[in-house]
């Protein structure tokens, strides 16, 4: 057999996401290259690995085989790599990372430069709910989680990246005037929330209760973004992280209003447990953001300090 590493990175990929167009888009590669590369690897078997149903791709059962053994193969050959950067004095090996939604506006400020400066490091980030993100640090699935909220239920060491700050914001068309918005104007304001679990829901909740506003006008969404989008289009009214709105607060598609007790500041935490045996990769990381953790801030957020 001579099958190539780039047809079984494109067959894997092909193959986990049942679809060449989707692939196409994950490799920057075209379609029709995709289908050539897909075309010369099945020469080499005489069972076929996928078959065309109308205009969707399934893949077999004997496919499904070689896609299992396609990835053993593939991992073998990033660990063999890992092993020549590693004899060579380089920094290399996987650096898992899982974070919540609202985390992706932070995080990869403060990988940047510690990628450029270690090509041999292999990153695999995880955008999730915060549920999911707890339950990925437990089963130690990944190194690290960027949380805003430390759980008090886990045995953590963390450092801390940044603050983060809620301010209470509406759309364009909103006319708030210098005051700050009073409780009961609040309180008939359509809200917006985010779902159960979430930390931002948590710190709006906890900020309504403790104002003593009641409101019963709730839509929730399961994304800040998807709240920002509802926010810009009228749709209603959110306390909402200000790290996720900087091009719509420059643009005035979003305000900030006024009101008492606000903003909410947390902080910005990469948490990992005490139990874990860190890679020499992943306490290169830590080094690194305790080292630059403040040049990070005045590079990408100095904007941050406006508000």
């Amino acid at each position: 057999m001579k099958f190539t590493l780039h047809q079984l990175e494109i067959y894997k990929k092909v193959a986990d996401l049942q679809s060449v167009t989707k692939a196409s888009e994950e490799l920057y590669l075209t379609q029709p290259a995709i289908s050539i590369q897909l075309k010369k690897l099945q020469e080499q078997f005489s069972e076929p690995l996928f078959e065309i149903i109308g205009r969707r791709l399934f893949i077999t059962d004997f496919g499904k085989e070689v896609a299992i053994s396609v990835d053993k193969i593939l991992n073998e050959v990033g660990e063999l790599n890992t092993k020549m950067l590693t004899y060579n004095g380089q920094l290399a090996g996987k650096l898992k990372i899982a974070l919540v939604s609202t985390a992706k506006y932070v995080m990869p400020y403060f990988l940047i430069d510690f990628l450029e400066q270690h090509q041999g490091v292999n990153l695999v980030m995880d955008v999730t709910n915060k549920a999911s993100v707890i339950k990925s640090l437990e089963k130690n699935l990944v190194d690290f989680a960027l949380v805003s909220v430390i759980p008090d239920n886990l045995n953590i060491n963390s450092v801390q990246l940044m603050q983060n700050k809620l301010f209470l914001m509406g759309g364009r068309e909103y006319e708030s005037g210098k005051n700050s918005i009073s409780k009961k104007e609040i309180s008939n304001l359509p809200m917006l929330y985010r779902e159960y679990g979430s930390a931002t829901r948590q710190a709006m909740e906890h900020y309504m209760k403790s104002q003593g506003i009641p409101n019963v006008k709730r839509l929730e969404l399961t994304s800040n973004e998807a709240i920002k989008q509802a926010v810009i289009a009228g749709l209603g009214f959110s306390v909402m992280p200000l790290i996720g709105v900087k091009n719509e607060l420059e643009s005035g598609d979003v305000q900030i209003i006024k009101a008492k007790g606000l903003p909410i500041i947390t902080n910005w935490n990469l948490i990992w447990l005490k139990s874990k045996r860190l890679s020499q990769t992943a306490e290169a990381y830590v080094s690194y953001l305790e080292q630059n953790n403040e040049d990070v801030i005045h590079s990408f957020f100095d904007w941050f300090e406006k508000y």
